[in-house]
C-alpha cells in the first residue's frame, strides 16, 4: 500500500488530461480533502498545464476544486465532434512520426521529447505544419473570468510559444504579462482542436506540448514537499495513441522528478488507479463520462488519505 497522503504539500503540480483528466484531478483532491482535512487552497504554489491549469487557477482563486466544474465542461463542449477525434489523433501521430518525434499526446498531438534548444526547434517545426484551427474557447474564458483568479506569485501556468517552440510559465518571474484567463486559455489551446491564444503579440498553445506535467518548473528547493498529479500516466494499453501518451507521460515524469529531487525537493506522484484509468477510455475530451471519472477519483483520493 502507498504511504497515505495526510499533509498539505508546499507545491501542487497538476498535469494535462483533457476534460476527463480535469475531472480526475478535481475528484482526487476532493477525496483527499474529505478524509485528511487538507485544504489544498493553502498550498504555497501551484503549477498547472492544460487541464491542470483550470484546477490550479481555481485553487489559487481560493475556491474548492469543484468550483472549476463549469469551466471544464465549457472546454469539453467546445471540442469538435467526438466521432472526428480518432482520425484527428491518427493524423497528429503520423505527422509527429515524420518529424522524428519520440512521443505524441492526444491532448497536445505534437508533444515532443527532447530538451532545449533542440526540443524547441522540433516543437516549432511540428506546430508550423499542424493544421490551424479557428475554434475559440469563449465559454471557458467566461467561466475562468468568474473564478476571479490573479497572478499573485503562487500560480504558474504552462504554455508553449507556437512560433519558437519555447515553454513559457505564465506567472513566474520574467514571464510575459498576461491575465490568468488568457494564460489558462493558452494552456488549454490543444493544437488541431483550438486556435492559438494571442498574448502580447505572440501565439501560445497547450502546455502539454512541452510536458505532461511541467513538474521541473515547480518553484521548489531543498526540503520542499511537492505533490504531482498525473492524469495521463496510467491510460490505455501498451499500443496506440494512449499507449504513446502513457509512455511519454511516464518517461517525462521520471526525468522531471529526478531534476526536482536533485534540488533537494521531496516529490510524490499520483496517477489514476485501475478503475479511474479504465473509465477515462480513449477520448479524454468526452464530457459524458466526467461524473463517472469524478466518482472513481473521489474514491481513489479517500483511499490515498488512509
Amino acid at each position: 500500500m502507498p504511504e497515505p497522503i495526510r499533509e498539505r504539500p508546499d507545491v501542487l503540480v497538476l498535469g494535462v488530461g483533457g476534460t476527463l483528466g480535469e475531472a480526475w484531478l478535481r475528484g482526487l483532491l476532493s477525496g483527499l480533502e474529505s478524509v485528511s482535512g487538507i485544504d489544498f487552497r493553502d498550498c504555497r504554489s501551484f503549477v498547472g498545464s492544460s487541464a491542470g491549469s483550470i484546477v490550479a487557477a481555481t485553487l489559487a482563486a481560493g475556491r474548492r476544486p469543484q468550483a472549476g466544474d463549469r469551466a471544464a465542461r465549457a472546454w469539453g463542449e467546445a471540442v469538435p465532434e467526438a466521432d472526428d477525434e480518432p482520425s484527428r489523433l491518427g493524423r497528429a501521430l503520423r505527422d509527429a512520426g515524420r518529424l522524428g518525434v519520440a512521443a505524441a499526446s492526444p491532448l497536445a498531438p505534437v508533444a515532443l521529447a527532447g530538451v532545449a534548444p533542440a526540443g524547441r526547434a522540433l516543437r516549432a517545426a511540428a506546430l508550423a505544419v499542424a493544421p490551424r484551427s479557428r475554434r475559440k474557447m469563449s465559454g471557458l474564458g467566461r467561466h475562468l473570468d468568474a473564478l476571479g483568479s490573479r497572478f499573485d506569485g503562487r500560480l504558474r501556468v504552462a504554455a508553449v510559444d507556437r512560433r519558437s517552440g519555447r515553454r513559457v510559465m505564465f506567472g513566474a518571474p520574467g514571464a510575459p504579462r498576461a491575465s490568468v484567463t488568457d494564460a489558462v486559455l493558452a494552456s488549454c489551446a490543444v493544437p488541431w482542436f483550438f486556435a492559438p491564444v494571442r498574448i502580447g503579440g505572440r501565439e501560445y498553445v497547450d502546455g502539454g506540448v512541452w510536458s505532461p506535467t511541467n513538474l521541473d518548473a515547480a518553484p521548489a528547493g531543498r526540503g520542499t514537499r511537492v505533490l504531482c498529479l498525473v492524469p495521463t500516466a496510467a491510460l490505455g494499453s501498451a499500443r496506440g495513441a494512449l499507449g504513446a501518451l502513457r509512455a511519454f507521460s511516464t518517461s517525462a515524469l521520471i526525468a522531471e522528478s529526478f531534476a526536482l529531487r536533485a534540488r533537494g525537493a521531496h516529490v510524490r506522484t499520483v496517477v489514476p488507479d485501475a478503475a479511474a484509468g479504465a473509465l477515462m477510455g480513449m477520448n479524454l475530451m468526452d464530457p459524458s463520462r466526467s461524473e463517472a471519472v469524478l466518482d472513481a477519483a473521489f474514491a481513489q483520493g479517500r483511499a490515498l488519505a488512509g
